[in-house]
């Protein structure tokens, strides 16, 4: 679980309430039965007795492709957000050059349509000249450089810096690949029926586009289909989905020198001054067999198919900032063919999302005022803790890890940072130069000015120690994460609201809301990635070889019973892909229950509630937050693209591998969530 104003757009933003501002004796069960379908039976359909009234009378909303917990409360988060900035933007403290007032502007620019429809394709008709000027590999590699030194990247590969896998104190340059149009490289190399559709309809998409920038029908019909063939050729030598799950395999340091002989058709050394990178001798080459083809790709000198990809890249990334008939084509692939929604998403949306992934940490600062008080963090912490305390005793308590490995599980374990909320020192934008319409900032400008922003700040990391205080999300996202490289669980502000966190409710709810998930981002850190990387952050091997093997075999068993699952006929989820994630919910649904009994061993047992105990409302606390709808061709594009199962699994799979949830609905053989014990799963 790792994304201003117009006075009209903000006209209708909600009033806004904390959902802590209440009175703490106020004691709510945190549970909604009227949403449950009590005519079936726990014991046969979990996920159905949970949240079968939902599912019959909740309609996914037309402008998005799925819609459950997470979404519902993502919705209500937007709100909150979208009316303090409103306020902020009223308020003449926040000038345009702090870091709200940076906010307000990103904010009007997006919203900016006027503009946007008046300047067309001209903001992007300087780099298309750029590109329409190239005629040997070194123009190309004059642009490329030219545009990653901007923060851009034309494409076909791409530098980044970051923390080092081996030594997570020091930053490193990797080289990663180019980009795609389609999500994955499964939609290129796959012969599955899905795929071989949505090429089909992605290349008449392209032709489509290209038509903006004044391409002729059959010009365009013909730039596709190149397009589309250096596409498949640069997705063919690309680690797979599953491959990319190991650390491993991407962590290749390689010393300029070799990387001149992996590919010589470049100047690298040249390119790394030109992007301002000097003084290195090695970097962390991400895919060398994608980076060995790529030199015969440009062996091969076919100019204009070079010239057609990088227009098409341009134009793609481009698209939602420039005039709406170009954003509203691009949708109707990417949005309505690609993932099935029936309509856009509104702009007011639209536009806070771009602010909360360009300056979040700006609106953060006012989220957290309005809505997160400090003793809200406290009570987070409190429970972290226990769930965290239900760990250690679960990893002493494994019967297959040896006490070496467990020593060092633990320590693990207890050297995790929490950060919840949100951050200790905030990020700065004074550097930054974001411009309002009425100041002469364009939505296309602040973009740009963003990147490089992001990309001066990446070098001044280079020479410095990593910093470990930045966080990887603004306090207004609903999501958590756990960074290996950092050994760290991350909480914003967002997600410790109801139906995950309630401090008024019954804290069996809590447990099976924000407990489980407290649980899950804590199980990253021993999943099948997680548990390569030790306690300090670091890539290596902290396992006897023994223990390894039980692990990896576990490992194997719940990717099988995942693999088996079919949510759409012909369509299997893959249980290798989505191993990380099941692991973390198996772990994570574990810990909460465990963290649950310290905690009624602690204070006083409440007994049945709404005629359920404290482990079955835990139990059913857990299906709820994993109660959702998709559609079909989302559910489809997430099979391939996501390493997340279904929400409709996750909400009742891990539980059929828990001896705890069978006690606490007697369920027996001939029940439909039946299990026998020697095939229920059990990691951590």
């Amino acid at each position: 679980m790792k994304s201003i104003i117009t006075s009209k757009a903000l006209l209708t933003a909600c009033v806004i309430a904390s959902a802590f501002q209440v009175n703490a004796q106020q004691k709510t069960p945190g549970i909604n039965t009227s949403l449950m379908d009590k005519s079936v039976s726990p014991k046969d359909n979990f996920f159905q007795f949970v949240n079968g009234t939902w599912l019959k009378n909740t309609e996914i909303p037309a402008d998005k492709t799925r819609w459950g917990s997470f979404d519902e409360l993502r919705q209500n988060t937007d709100k909150d957000a979208l009316a303090i900035l409103k306020d902020a933007a009223n308020n003449p403290k926040y000038a345009p050059n702090t870091d709200q007032g940076k906010a307000i502007s990103m904010y009007k620019s997006a919203m900016d349509t006027v503009a946007r429809n008046k300047q067309g394709i001209n903001p992007i008709k300087p780099y298309l000249a750029k590109i329409n000027a190239i005629k040997t590999i070194k123009d190309l590699q004059k642009l490329m450089m030219d545009e990653e030194s901007k923060g851009g990247g034309a494409g076909f590969f791409g530098f980044g810096i970051g923390a080092d896998d081996k030594n997570s104190n020091r930053n490193v340059v990797s080289l990663g690949v180019g980009g795609l149009g389609l999500p994955d490289r499964d939609y290129y190399v796959s012969d599955d029926k899905d795929s071989k559709e949505k090429r089909e309809k992605y290349q008449a998409h392209v032709a489509r586009m290209l038509a903006f920038i004044g391409e002729k029908p059959e010009q365009a019909k013909t730039d596709a289909a190149k397009i589309l063939a250096l596409e498949i050729e640069m997705s063919r030598p690309r680690l797979d989905r599953v491959e990319r799950r190991d650390p491993k395999k991407q962590y290749n340091p390689t010393a300029i020198g070799d990387l001149q002989k992996m590919v010589p058709i470049i100047d690298w050394k040249g390119y790394l001054n030109g992007i301002g990178i000097t003084k290195i001798d090695t970097v962390i080459v991400t895919q060398p067999r994608y980076m060995a083809a790529l030199q015969n790709i440009f062996a091969e000198n076919k100019v204009d198919d070079w010239k057609a990809y990088l227009r098409w890249n341009l134009l793609r990334g481009a698209a939602g900032q420039l005039s709406t008939d170009i954003e509203t084509a691009n949708w109707e692939f990417y949005g309505k063919t690609l993932t099935g929604a029936l309509k856009q998403r509104p702009r007011h949306e639209k536009a806070l999302q771009v602010v909360n992934g360009t300056v979040g940490e700006a609106l953060g600062k006012l989220y957290v005022e309005k809505m997160f008080p400090a003793e809200a963090k406290d009570k987070a912490y409190r429970m972290i803790r226990n769930v965290m305390r239900a760990y250690e005793i679960r990893i002493n308590n494994l019967t297959w890890m040896s006490p070496e490995t467990k020593q060092k599980a633990i320590q693990k374990l207890n050297s995790l940072t929490i950060k919840i909320g949100y951050p200790d020192k905030w990020k700065d934008y004074s550097a930054l130069d974001v411009k309002s319409p009425e100041n002469g900032g364009s939505y296309f400008g602040n973009l740009k000015a963003v990147s490089e922003w992001n990309w001066k700040k990446d070098l001044d990391k280079l020479n410095k120690p990593v910093d470990k205080t930045e966080w990887g999300m603004s306090p207004q996202t609903v999501n958590a994460y756990y960074n290996p490289s950092y050994n760290e669980i991350v909480f914003p502000a967002a997600i410790l609201q109801p139906p995950f966190y309630d401090y008024r409710a019954d804290e069996a709810v809590n447990y099976g809301g924000i407990g489980a998930v407290i649980g899950h981002e804590i199980s990253h850190g021993f999943d099948d990635q997680g548990a390569t990387y030790d306690a300090e952050g670091n890539l290596k091997d902290w396992w006897t070889a023994d223990d390894l093997k039980k692990f990896t075999d576990l490992g194997s068993a719940l990717a099988a019973q995942y693999s088996a699952l079919e949510p759409l006929p012909g369509i299997h989820v893959d249980g290798k892909f989505t191993l990380g994630e099941n692991i973390g919910d198996l772990g994570g649904i574990n810990a909460a229950y465990d963290g649950l009994q310290l905690y009624l061993k602690e204070n006083k047992n409440p007994g049945l509630i709404d005629g359920y105990t404290p482990e079955q409302r835990l139990f059913i606390s857990w299906a709820t937050i994993w109660r959702s709808k998709m559609r079909d061709e989302a559910l489809k594009n997430q099979v391939k693209t996501d390493p997340h199962s279904p929400g409709m699994y996750r909400g009742y799979v891990p539980l059929l591998n828990l001896d705890t949830f069978y006690s606490a609905w007697d369920i027996k053989p001939g029940d439909g969530m039946y299990v026998e014990p020697a095939k229920r799963v059990k990691i951590w």
